[in-house]
């Protein structure tokens, strides 16, 4: 039977499990039950945000089910298919670096629709490609410009889930009966609870020095936790390492806007 969790991230960012539930199969009201059913365990209280892959009738049932939530597809399994998609093409190699380019370098939708329509004018072909203009139709979904706007906590893929899912590996396989998987199940749970609880108890006990003398690194220190400590005390320091080189002042609907240009400098160490 299908093991469909629905995971999320925690305040130490690791794997926490909201629900799940098993499926006979993977057809469009399977998977609407299941969603009316999570949203009955959380008081009708719709998620803000879910990631799936490119499952149409998974799409079907969070349009049907969760109609206020922000749905994503998996940036990963997306560009993974690249290869099989465009290798047919002549010039493949620099049609993938292309896209690369264009999907993840692009910072707003403007730049995104230029970059994009640039790229089917140099590689016309592309622009009979049935599997690029279905994902330029649904570039709301999956282009990391479109999404930004939304809280992921850092996600962009169904990674996460398929992390839970190797976790459970550990626990249950495809002969194990259902007593067995409630009982496995709960003892999952339990793990993962006293994994969080320890980090709680780290968190609150210990303090990780700050690098830097900055007032606004010593108000984070108390307040994250250590594992989202560390990860702004890197940023932090990356800062430090980059420089305005420009800046320009432009009037935009009325208000003044400030542009500035960075650098950063990036230091390569030579192996050994």
């Amino acid at each position: 039977m299908p093991f469909a969790p629905f995971v999320g991230v925690n305040h130490h960012g690791q794997l926490i499990l909201f629900g799940c539930g098993l499926l006979s199969n993977e057809e469009k009201e399977n998977f609407a039950w299941l969603f009316r059913s999570f949203l009955d365990c959380m008081n009708g209280i719709t998620p803000q945000s879910i990631i799936t892959d490119q499952c149409s009738a998974m799409k079907w049932a969070v349009e049907k089910v969760f109609k206020d939530t922000k749905h994503r597809w998996c940036l990963w399994h997306i560009m993974k298919k690249i290869p099989e998609k465009l290798r047919r093409y002549k010039n493949y190699l620099r049609i993938k670096c292309r896209m690369k380019k264009v999907v993840y370098d692009t910072l707003c939708l403007a730049e995104f629709e230029q970059h994009w329509s640039d790229m089917l004018q140099k590689y016309e072909r592309l622009k009979h490609n049935k599997w690029l203009n279905k994902l330029y139709e649904e570039k709301h979904r999956w282009v990391p410009c479109f999404v930004k706007t939304t809280f992921w906590d850092g996600m962009s893929t169904t990674q996460r889930s398929e992390s839970m899912n190797a976790f459970f590996d550990g626990y249950v396989h495809s002969r194990t009966s259902l007593k067995q998987f409630v009982e496995k199940f709960d003892n999952a749970l339990g793990y993962k609870m006293e994994k969080e609880l320890k980090a709680d108890a780290r968190s609150f006990s210990t303090i990780i020095p700050t690098s830097t003398s900055y007032n606004v690194e010593k108000q984070i220190q108390i307040l994250y936790t250590h594992a989202k400590f560390k990860e702004f005390r890197n940023q932090l320091i990356r800062k430090m390492y980059c420089e305005i080189i420009g800046s320009q002042d432009e009037i935009k609907d009325g208000v003044m806007v400030q542009t500035y240009d960075i650098q950063e400098e990036i230091y390569y160490q030579k192996p050994p």
